[in-house]
C-alpha cells in the first residue's frame, strides 16, 4: 500500500480517484477546502503544505477549468494554473516524493484536430487563455526538473466523464430528459472521451509500476459523435432519440448572436459540442503495456448517462 497526496481532492475528477484509490493507499488531500472527505486521511489547505506526512506520488489536479461561457481572464488562468503548479512542483522537489503526475489537458495542444488525430508529437498551438496556461505551466515543470531521482508525468487528457460529471455531458442529458430535440443533428463528428474507470486505471499503473516520465495524452480507445450520445441517452430512458438536422449556417449565426448575448449556445460551446476532436492513446497504451483500456468508451459513458438518470 502506498501513499498518494491528490490537489484539488474536492473536485470531480479528485473525488472519483479518491473512490478508486483508496482501497488500495492511503490519501491525503490538498485543496481550498480542507473539510473532511471520505476515503481521504486528512484534507490540508495550500498553507499547511509543511504539515504534510511523506507521500509516495503527488497528483496535481488542483486548476481552474475551462469557461466556456468565457468570462474569466486570463490573469485568473494563469494565477492559478500556472501558480498552483509552481507552489506544489517545488514542494515536490524536496518532499519525500518520488512521482508526480500534473494533469494538463489536450487543449495545451490544439483546440481544434487538423489530421486524423492528435498526438503527442504535434506542435502546441493553443488559442484560449486556458490551453495557455496549462502549456505554461507544462514548460515550468519541465525546465524545473533536474533531479534523475524524481519523475515527472504530464497528462494530457481529453473531457473526463463520470459520477458527478457536471459540463456539456450534462447539458446533454437535460436536454434529452426535457424531451427538448436535438437541434444540432446536422453536425457530424467524432470526439475523443475519458472515462473516469480508465483513467483510475491508468492511475494505478503509475502508481506500481516504473513508467517511463514523459508526456501522455489520455483518451478511451474509441470516440463517439455527439448524436451517437444523444441516442444513447434516450435509449437509456428506454425512449427515441429526437434528432433535427438544421441548417448548419443557421446555427453558426445563432451561437454568434449567443456570443454577443452570453447566452447558453455560444462559439465555443458549438465548437466543443460539434466538431471533431480524436485523440491518440498509443503512446499510453505502450507505456503501460496494454492493448487495450479496460472500458470501451461506450460502456464509459453508459456508466456516466446512468449515473445522471439515479442521481
Amino acid at each position: 500500500m502506498g501513499s498518494i497526496l491528490i490537489t484539488g481532492n474536492h473536485g470531480f475528477v479528485g473525488s472519483n480517484l479518491t473512490t478508486a484509490l483508496k482501497e488500495h493507499h492511503r490519501i491525503y488531500g490538498l485543496d481550498i477546502d480542507s473539510s473532511q472527505k471520505a476515503g481521504v486521511i486528512k484534507t490540508f489547505g495550500w498553507n499547511e503544505l509543511e504539515q504534510i506526512p511523506p507521500v509516495d506520488l503527488i497528483i496535481h489536479l488542483a486548476g481552474k477549468a475551462h469557461d466556456t461561457g468565457n468570462k474569466s481572464s486570463g490573469k485568473d488562468y494563469f494565477d492559478i494554473n500556472v501558480g498552483l503548479t509552481e507552489k506544489i512542483f517545488q514542494y515536490f522537489l524536496t518532499s519525500h516524493s518520488t512521482k508526480f503526475i500534473f494533469f494538463s489537458s489536450v487543449k495545451a495542444i490544439a483546440d481544434t484536430v487538423s489530421g486524423d488525430f492528435l498526438t503527442e508529437d504535434d506542435v502546441s498551438d493553443p488559442q484560449t487563455e486556458y490551453g495557455r496556461s496549462k502549456l505554461a505551466a507544462e514548460h515550468y515543470l519541465l525546465n524545473q526538473l533536474r533531479q534523475s531521482n524524481k519523475k515527472l508525468y504530464i497528462l494530457r487528457p481529453c473531457m473526463i466523464h463520470g459520477p458527478g460529471n457536471k459540463g456539456n455531458l450534462n447539458l446533454l442529458y437535460q436536454i434529452v430528459n426535457k424531451g427538448i430535440p436535438w437541434p444540432l443533428g446536422s453536425f457530424a463528428n467524432k470526439r475523443s472521451f475519458t472515462a473516469i474507470d480508465n483513467l483510475s486505471f491508468i492511475i494505478n499503473r503509475f502508481m506500481e509500476q516504473d513508467i517511463e516520465p514523459g508526456i501522455y495524452q489520455v483518451a478511451d480507445d474509441e470516440s463517439i459523435g455527439t448524436n451517437d450520445l444523444i441516442r444513447m441517452i434516450s435509449q437509456s430512458k428506454g425512449g427515441k432519440a429526437k434528432i433535427w438536422h438544421i441548417n448548419m449556417g443557421l446555427i453558426r449565426l445563432a451561437a454568434r448572436i449567443g456570443d454577443i448575448l452570453h447566452l447558453p449556445l455560444n462559439s465555443e460551446r458549438l465548437k466543443k459540442l460539434t466538431d471533431s476532436y480524436i485523440v491518440s492513446n498509443e503512446k499510453l497504451k505502450g507505456a503501460l503495456g496494454i492493448q487495450r483500456m479496460p472500458l470501451t468508451a461506450k460502456e464509459g459513458m453508459s456508466k456516466t448517462i446512468d449515473s445522471f438518470r439515479t442521481r
